[in-house]
C-alpha cells in the first residue's frame, strides 16, 4: 500500500514539473479580463441593455445570435462597458460548456457595432417593440437603420401618446408624426408643472350679480354654474374668455326681479344645468337648446341634497323622506325614474358613474348608507346602526364616506370603503380624534384617496394598505374642499385659504386668501377654480354700505389658467385679468399675491 503511494505521489510531481516547464501561451490581458466578467451561463440580464437584448433574441436566428453576441461583447468591452450578453443555446446549459469566444480581434468596421439582420415580418416586430418605452425605443433606433424605421413607427409612438395620456379622443390618422406630437405634450405638460409649481399664469375674478350673494358654485370641465341669494343662475365658460356669461331663466311668469327664492344647489356637466330653490321647485335646462329650463319639478318641501350624474342625463334630489330621480325617455321628455322612500333625512346624495341605462344613487341620511337602484326600484342598506355619516364620495365601483368618532383614542372617526358590486366592506381607513370634513376618491389616483378632517389636515390614504401614505398640516380651521392628482393636492379650508401642494416633496407651493370659506374646487392639468361662498346669506344693504363692504359679503369665484401661451390677452375684459407674476414675498405675505389689474 505504501509503495502504491510513493508511485502515485512521484507521477503526479513528474506532471507538475512538466507542466511548469512547458512554454505558456501569452494572450492579452484584455482578453482575460473581458473573459473574467462574462458570466458563465444564463438569460442576458443587463439592467441596461435587458430591453434592446430581448428584442434581439426574438427577432435574430440562433446562429446570428451567436456570432453577432460575440461582436457585441467586444464591442461593450472597448467602449469600457461590462457586457452582460449570451446567447440562450443548448450550449451554455448548465451541464455544457460555454460558448468558445474567439481571440482574433480583427473584426471588420460592420461587425464592430451591434448590427443586426431581421429576420421576422415587419408586422411581427411591431407587435414586439410595442412592449418598449420611449427610451427603449430610441436606443432601439440606434441600432441600424432597419432598426430606426421600426422604432420610428407611427402605431408605435401613437400608442405611447395614448398610454401617457396625451390626446386620448384622436385617432392615428389625425397626424402625420406621432413622434413629434408626443415630444411637443411632454413638452407642453412639462410647462405647465413648472406654471403650477411658480404660480405663474393669469388669475380673473368671474363677474358678480349685484345686490346678490353667492349660494352655491359648481363646475365641469371649465364650465361654472353659480347660484345666487336673488334667484339669478349664471354660467361661465373659462376656456373661452370672450364669452359672455349668460343668465339661466325661469319661465315663471310669477316671480319678479329680486322676489326669486334663493338657490340652494346648483349642479353642471358637459350638456345639463340643474338648480334647486329653497321653495322645493327644481329646474333643469339643456345647455344646448337654450337658456330656458326644458323641465321644472316640485317638491313639497325643501330640497336638501341635489345630485347630477357627470356622464349622462339623470338627476336625483331628496326632500324631507323622499328621494327622486329624474330621467328623459326615448322620446326626449322628462319623467322619473325612481322614487324611494327612507326613514331620515337624506344629507348627502350621490349618482354612481358609469351605470349605463339605469342610474345608480347613493344616499346617506343620518347613520343610514342606502344604495338605490332605478332598475327596479330597488333599496339596498348598505351602512346602519353606527356613527353619523360626515361626507360621502362615490367611483364607478366604490363608495367611501366618513363616519363620527365617539371621542375616544380607540374610536375615532374613520373612512369606511364599501363595495358597490359586493355591499360589503372592504376598508376602515383614519381613526382620528376628529371628524373627517370631506373625501373625494372619484377625481384620485388609482389605489389612492385624499380627505380632509376637522384638525385642518389633509391625508392621502393608501387603499391597498389601508393606511394614511401621508398628512399635511394645510389648513388653521376644517378642510371644507380637496381634490388631488399624480403630484399635487389642492385644498381650502374654511377660513379661506387656498393651498397647493407638492405632496411627493411634501412641500407647500403657494397659497391664496379671499376671506370666506372654500366651498368649491375643481382643476385640470392646465386650470384650477376656486369659490368662496359666504356662511351668511343676508344681503347687506347696497345704499348704507360702500363697495368694498358689500364685495367683502358676497363670495368670490376665480378661475386660474397656467396655459399662459394660449391665454386670449385681448379679451373684451382685460380688467378681469390679474397677472401672477409677484415677488418672491408673496410666500410670506399674502396680501402680495394679486397685484393690480391691468386697467
Amino acid at each position: 500500500m505504501d509503495d502504491y503511494s510513493l508511485d502515485e505521489f512521484r507521477r503526479r510531481w513528474q506532471e507538475e514539473l512538466a507542466q511548469a516547464q512547458a512554454p505558456k501561451k501569452r494572450r492579452r490581458p484584455e482578453a482575460a479580463e473581458r473573459r473574467a466578467r462574462r458570466p458563465e451561463t444564463g438569460f442576458p440580464l443587463g439592467e441596461k441593455w435587458l430591453p434592446a437584448t430581448l428584442v434581439f433574441y426574438l427577432l435574430s436566428n440562433s446562429r446570428e445570435r451567436e456570432l453577432q453576441v460575440m461582436n457585441l461583447n467586444s464591442y461593450c468591452c472597448k467602449l469600457g462597458h461590462v457586457s452582460t450578453f449570451q446567447p440562450i443555446t443548448d450550449s451554455n446549459c448548465p451541464d455544457s460548456n460555454p460558448l468558445p469566444i474567439p481571440e482574433d480581434e480583427g473584426e471588420n468596421e460592420m461587425n464592430d457595432v451591434p448590427f443586426f439582420d431581421i429576420q421576422l415580418p415587419y408586422e411581427l416586430a411591431i407587435n414586439i417593440f410595442q412592449y418598449l418605452d420611449r427610451k427603449e425605443l430610441g436606443r432601439c433606433a440606434q441600432v441600424s437603420k432597419t432598426w430606426k424605421v421600426i422604432a420610428e413607427d407611427e402605431v408605435l409612438w401613437y400608442r405611447l401618446c395614448q398610454q401617457e395620456g396625451h390626446l386620448p379622443d384622436s385617432s392615428i390618422s389625425d397626424y402625420s408624426c406621432w413622434k413629434l406630437i408626443f415630444q411637443e405634450c411632454r413638452a407642453k405638460e412639462h410647462m405647465l408643472r413648472t406654471n403650477w409649481k411658480n404660480r405663474k399664469g393669469a388669475v380673473s375674478e368671474l363677474e358678480h350679480v349685484p345686490d346678490a350673494v353667492l349660494c352655491d358654485v359648481h363646475s365641469h370641465d371649465g364650465v361654472v354654474i353659480a347660484g345666487y341669494t336673488s334667484g339669478d343662475v349664471r354660467v361661465w365658460d373659462t376656456r373661452t374668455w370672450d364669452y359672455v356669461a349668460p343668465f339661466l331663466e325661469s319661465e315663471d311668469e310669477e316671480d319678479e326681479p329680486g322676489m326669486q327664492p334663493n338657490v340652494s344647489f346648483v349642479r353642471i356637466n358637459s350638456s345639463l344645468a340643474v338648480a334647486a330653490y329653497e321653495d322645493g321647485f327644481l329646474n333643469i335646462w339643456d345647455l344646448r337648446t337654450g337658456k330656458y329650463p326644458v323641465h321644472r319639478f316640485e317638491h313639497d318641501a325643501r330640497i336638501q341634497a341635489l345630485a347630477l350624474s357627470q356622464d349622462d342625463a339623470t338627476v336625483a334630489t331628496a326632500s324631507a323622506f323622499d328621494v327622486v330621480m329624474l330621467s328623459p325617455n326615448e322620446e326626449g321628455y322628462w319623467q322619473i325614474a325612481a322614487e324611494f322612500e327612507v326613514p331620515k333625512l337624506v344629507q348627502y346624495l350621490e349618482i354612481v358613474p358609469e351605470t349605463r341605462r339605469y342610474p345608480v344613487a347613493v344616499a346617506a341620511a343620518g347613520d343610514l348608507m342606502y344604495l338605490l337602484k332605478a332598475e327596479d326600484s330597488a333599496r339596498t342598506l348598505l351602512y346602519a346602526h353606527g356613527p353619523p355619516v360626515t361626507c360621502l364620495d362615490v367611483s364607478a365601483n366604490q363608495v367611501a364616506f366618513g363616519v363620527q368618532g365617539l371621542g375616544w383614542v380607540y374610536e375615532g372617526s374613520k373612512i369606511l370603503v364599501y363595495s358597490l358590486e359586493a355591499g360589503r366592506r372592504l376598508l376602515k381607513l383614519g381613526n382620528v380624534l376628529r371628524d373627517f370634513t370631506c373625501v373625494n376618491l372619484s377625481d384620485s389616483p388609482p389605489n389612492l384617496m385624499v380627505s380632509g378632517n376637522m384638525d385642518g389636515r389633509v391625508r392621502i390614504h393608501d387603499l391597498r394598505s389601508g393606511n394614511i401614505a401621508l398628512s399635511l398640516s394645510a389648513h388653521q380651521l376644517r378642510v371644507s374642499a380637496v381634490q388631488m392628482d399624480d403630484w399635487k393636492i389642492v385644498s381650502g379650508g374654511e377660513e379661506g385659504l387656498v393651498s397647493v401642494w407638492d405632496y411627493r416633496m411634501n412641500q407647500k407651493l403657494w397659497e391664496v386668501y379671499s376671506g370666506h370659506p372654500v366651498q368649491h374646487i375643481s382643476f385640470s392639468s392646465h386650470s384650477l377654480i376656486t369659490a368662496n361662498v359666504p356662511y351668511q346669506t343676508v344681503m347687506r344693504n347696497a345704499d348704507l354700505d360702500s363697495f368694498t363692504t358689500h364685495r367683502r359679503h358676497r363670495g368670490l369665484i376665480r378661475a386660474y389658467e397656467f396655459a399662459v401661451d394660449q391665454l386670449a390677452f385681448q379679451s373684451p375684459l382685460p380688467v378681469c385679468r390679474s397677472s401672477c407674476d409677484a415677488m418672491a414675498t408673496h410666500y410670506y405675505d399674502l396680501a402680495l399675491a394679486f397685484p393690480y389689474n391691468h386697467v
